[in-house]
Order: C-alpha cells, then sequence, then structure tokens
C-alpha cells in the first residue's frame, strides 16, 4: 500500500522536511527567473500568513479542512486502504449538515450543532463503505472506484443545490443559510476562523489514542502493515476494512459539515477547492502521525493565504502557493519511487547473498 513505499519515524520527518525545503528551493529559482526577489516574496509570504493575530488566523481557518481531510486519509492509509475519495466524501458530508442545519429547528445550539455534524459524518462515511464494500466483496479497485466517487459526490450536490434545494432566485447553486441555531462560533469578525478548528484539534486527539490505545487500532494498524498476517492470527479483516472506510469517509465528512456551519453558512457548489486531495499529501507528508497532520495542514494553510498577501506586495502571482504544493507532490512521489526501488535492491541483494552463502 502507499504507507509501505516510505520510510518510517525520524527517516520520513526527514524526507519529508528535505521535500518541503526543496520545493522552496526550486520555487526561489523560478521567482528569480521571473525578476523577482525570492527574499521579499517568501518573507511577504510569511508575514501574511502568520504575521498578525489576522492573519494567523485565516491560516488556521484554511488548516482546518485540511485536518479533517488529512486524517480521512490518514486512516485509510494505515489500514492498507488507498482512499482518493476525501474530496466527493467532503461533498456529501457538507450537503446532510447543510440539511440538517436547515430543516432541524426549535433545537438548542450545542444540540444542533452536534447532530449536523453527526449527519455529515454518518452520510461521507457511507459514502466511503459502499466502494469499501465493493472493494472488500467484489474486488474492484479501490483507487479507481473512489476517484470516481468524488466526481459523484460532486455533481449529485451540484445537482442538489441546483434544483430541489436551491432557494427562489438565488443567483448561484446553493441551500438556503442554516439555521443560527446551528452557526459554529466565530473568534474573530474579520476572519472565518471557528469552533471547528477546536473539533479539528478533538479529532487529532482521538485520532492518537485510537490507534495507539485501543484494541481496534492495533487491529487496523496490523491489516495495514500485513494483512496475511492479521487473517493468520484470528482478525476479521474485511469487517474492520469497512469501519476504516467508514471512519474515513466520516472524517471527510465533518470537513464539509464544519466548512457549511462555520464558513459558508450553506452548502454552495464547488465549495471545496480541493481540500479533499490536499488531504492525501497533508498524511502523506505528516507520516499519517497526529502532529505531523496538524503541522503540514498550518504549512499549507500559510501557503494558501501567503500567497495572496505576495501578488499583492510583488509581482509574483499568488499561484506561487500552488506551485509550491504540486512540486512537494511530486518531490514525494519521487521518494516513493525511490525507496520502492531501494527496498527492492536490498531484497535482492539479501537473496543472492543467502543463495552464495548456501
Amino acid at each position: 500500500m502507499v504507507e509501505s513505499l516510505f520510510p518510517k519515524g525520524t527517516a520520513r520527518f526527514w524526507t519529508a522536511l528535505l521535500s518541503i525545503l526543496l520545493a522552496f528551493a526550486i520555487g526561489a529559482v523560478m521567482i528569480i527567473v521571473n525578476g523577482d526577489n525570492p527574499i521579499l516574496a517568501y518573507s511577504t509570504m510569511i508575514q501574511s500568513s502568520l504575521g498578525s493575530v489576522n492573519n494567523l488566523a485565516a491560516t488556521l481557518a484554511v488548516a482546518t479542512p485540511l485536518i479533517f481531510t488529512g486524517l480521512s486519509v490518514a486512516v485509510a492509509f494505515r489500514t492498507g486502504l488507498d482512499n482518493i475519495g476525501s474530496e466527493g466524501q467532503l461533498y456529501m458530508g457538507a450537503m446532510a449538515g447543510a440539511l440538517v442545519g436547515i430543516y432541524l429547528k426549535g433545537l438548542p445550539t450545542t444540540v444542533h450543532i452536534t447532530i449536523s455534524i453527526l449527519a455529515g459524518a454518518i452520510v461521507g462515511g457511507l459514502w466511503g463503505w459502499i466502494f469499501g464494500w465493493l472493494n472488500v466483496k467484489l474486488k474492484v479497485n479501490l483507487v479507481v472506484t473512489t476517484i470516481m466517487a468524488n466526481y459523484l459526490g460532486i455533481l449529485f450536490t451540484s445537482y442538489l443545490a441546483n434544483y430541489p434545494f436551491k432557494p427562489p432566485r438565488a443567483p448561484i447553486g446553493s441551500t438556503t443559510f442554516v439555521q443560527d441555531s446551528a452557526r459554529l462560533y466565530r473568534f474573530f469578525d474579520s476572519s472565518t476562523l471557528n469552533a471547528g478548528f477546536l473539533i479539528a484539534l478533538a479529532m487529532l486527539v482521538v485520532y492518537a489514542l485510537f490507534f495507539n490505545y485501543t484494541k481496534f487500532g492495533f487491529e487496523w494498524k496490523t491489516i495495514g502493515l500485513n494483512r496475511f498476517f492479521a487473517r493468520y492470527i484470528g482478525m476479521n479483516i474485511h469487517r474492520q476494512m469497512l469501519w476504516a472506510m467508514f471512519a474515513s469517509g466520516g472524517f471527510a465528512g465533518i470537513a464539509g459539515a464544519v466548512e457549511v456551519l462555520g464558513v459558508q453558512g450553506r452548502f454552495v457548489q464547488n465549495m471545496s477547492p480541493g481540500y479533499g486531495y490536499d488531504g492525501i499529501l497533508v498524511a502523506l507528508l505528516a507520516g499519517n502521525s497526529a502532529p505531523g497532520i496538524l503541522a503540514v495542514s498550518i504549512l499549507f494553510g500559510a501557503l494558501r493565504i501567503g500567497g495572496i498577501g505576495v501578488e499583492q506586495v510583488t509581482n509574483v502571482p499568488s499561484e506561487l502557493s500552488s506551485v509550491l504544493r504540486a512540486i512537494i507532490i511530486l518531490l514525494v512521489a519521487a521518494q516513493a519511487v525511490i525507496f520502492a526501488f531501494l527496498k527492492t535492491r536490498r531484497k535482492k541483494h539479501h537473496e543472492l547473498g543467502s543463495t552464495v552463502r548456501s
């Protein structure tokens, strides 16, 4: 699986850090070629994303959905499942959270928010479970089906937002606004940072405790490391894989619900700029660890917000942040190929040595 192609522990941290530093070095060369000063560009990026309370709040607001989608992908990867469908699961969860936020009335704020987020988690989880079931029961390739499911989820929710649930005279495909009792608290009037960030931090703790201190977490890790061994010692791997896909989709569904309840206030078509896809890179760079997911999510949030500031101060376009993320993706992919090649070479060398000794 994907996780097995990368080194473990400290080595993974250093390779991820190297990828990030190389990406910024390559970006600096591109800035120089464009006739601009990379030191000014990067210092502006840091100032725009982290240099004040408001800027930091904007960065954390962008990091919040990335934490959820990073957790979504990490749960699947640690169980040996290549779930590439977090984007579609996010949209399905967003629509579910929006509908519960709109049509349930007369509830206390805490209850209404809880039910809306649970609805997003359940619907996103079921959307992931369906394709996990196809993989477990019918051996349908999970990568292919979850990629296709992204488009299904996005188009299906767009249809709902443009026809059955679109309010009259709305200029774009959207639902009506959720009830005030379903709105997540915003910390600043000038920022979309809301209580969803605290929920994301809580989910990071739950994720870490689950995989480190629970029986099911141990089983999921064992299945991800060696599915045949897990079956040999009596684990019901198919059932656990389905639960893992449900949990994976559930985290993405929470991301969508939090985006609706805390940022948009309603479901809006094309509301995600690719949070689900970015979650894949977050999980890979983080080594599926909770602290790593938090750090990488904040880094990517800083890149998005900082890119806007760079465009305002210099001639460097805001797309610099997208270019940096793309370079990081390429470097991470290259590392996966290199590590797989070295692993194969070591295995062949060991087999050759054993043959010679015999």
